[in-house]
């Protein structure tokens, strides 16, 4: 299939929308007064899809390459820049050149700007690819970065200096960005930040999901980086289909996701609260007062608690039955809400304290 360069032209019409020029570069042949019409949903799914695989196979070509030559190692260590140096490529020969990507040629839309009337600019293209490549990349290495530097006990010596980051490598550099960030908060602050990288993260889901809901119900912008540059399609005139039920049957779509979007963030909502609810009960009865009891043998084993290894006080069930102290049991649950024995998940108002046993 011959690559279509596009460009800068005046579109004519409020309802059928012509573009003054198109050329071919095989062939050069110029095409004029081309009707295009608004590309509905279908055609930008089958166009992004089409891009994706192709994406895929210059990914994978480049991942087995590098692998080849630098070794598995190096490919561990490099295997997330060379796929964005591969979406780079891509888009960089394609959309930033002026030409149709894959996806749009077999599906024959062509990028407009936000007039709707000419093709986007040199400086719109840039940013597009920039936005629709790079900065997915930028943000995962970052919440990342920021996450496990937030975890990460302090090993260092107190005055002792981290190994200086490559030139050469700029996630070692990210890293150690981050890291010097991060170094100079407090153990208080560390504490109160990871909840927020934590919502953070959900709200990058939320935002992708309220937007392909939005897609559905408007068919206008597919991703987050042709919404945020103002880049839309046209499509050539001659579509098949009625389009209009094709727009009612995608607006439903898009109706239903946004009610299970709904449902969703409802009982993500409750699940906070209760887990809210059930930390401030911890802080209220996991100071029990300890009963004097006088020095006798021993206790057996079977009386011990497995975390303290000592004589089991305020005996605290799991609902897989194993024992605890409640003290013990509750501090383990502020991170791990699972039974330190078997392993089985629980949610950790489902302790039981038992009183007056022995």
């Amino acid at each position: 299939m011959a690559a279509v360069k596009l460009h800068r032209s005046v579109f004519t019409g409020p309802n059928c929308i012509r573009l003054a020029s198109l050329s071919y570069c095989k062939s050069r042949l110029c095409i004029a007064e081309m009707p295009l019409l608004p590309a509905n949903q279908p055609q930008f799914i089958r166009a992004s899809q089409k891009d994706e695989y192709y994406q895929n196979c210059l990914r994978n070509n480049a991942n087995e390459a590098f692998q080849t030559f630098a070794g598995s190692k190096r490919w561990l260590q490099w295997r997330k820049e060379i796929e964005l140096v591969s979406d780079l490529a891509y888009y960089g020969l394609t959309t930033f050149a002026g030409y149709q990507t894959l996806g749009e040629e077999y599906c024959n839309i062509v990028q407009v700007d936000p007039t709707k009337r000419r093709v986007p600019s040199v400086t719109r293209r840039g940013i597009l690819v920039l936005l629709h490549s790079f900065t997915p990349y930028l943000l995962d290495k970052v919440l990342v970065c920021l996450e496990n530097e937030l975890q990460a006990e302090n090993t260092q010596a107190p005055g002792g200096q981290s190994r200086p980051p490559s030139r050469w490598n700029p996630a070692a550099y990210l890293r150690a960005r981050i890291r010097g960030a991060v170094g100079l908060l407090t153990e208080p602050q560390k504490k109160t930040l990871l909840p927020v990288l934590y919502a953070v993260q959900q709200g990058v889901t939320i935002l992708h999901r309220v937007h392909v809901a939005l897609f559905y119900i408007r068919g206008a912008f597919y991703h987050l980086g042709k919404r945020a540059a103002g880049v839309s399609y046209l499509r050539v005139h001659g579509g098949t289909g009625d389009d209009q039920a094709i727009r009612a049957s995608y607006r439903l779509l898009g109706l239903i996701s946004m009610l299970q979007l709904g449902l969703t963030l409802a009982l993500q909502l409750n699940n906070f609260r209760q887990k809210q609810r059930a930390r401030q009960e911890w802080k209220l009865h996991r100071n029990l007062p300890s009963s004097v009891t006088p020095v006798e043998a021993p206790a057996s084993r079977t009386s011990r608690c497995i975390l303290c290894l000592e004589q089991r006080r305020h005996s605290t069930t799991t609902p897989c039955g194993h024992l605890f102290c409640w003290e013990c049991i509750t501090e383990w649950c502020n991170t791990k809400a699972e039974c330190p024995l078997c392993r089985e998940k629980f949610q950790p108002q489902r302790l039981v304290y038992l009183r007056n046993y022995k």
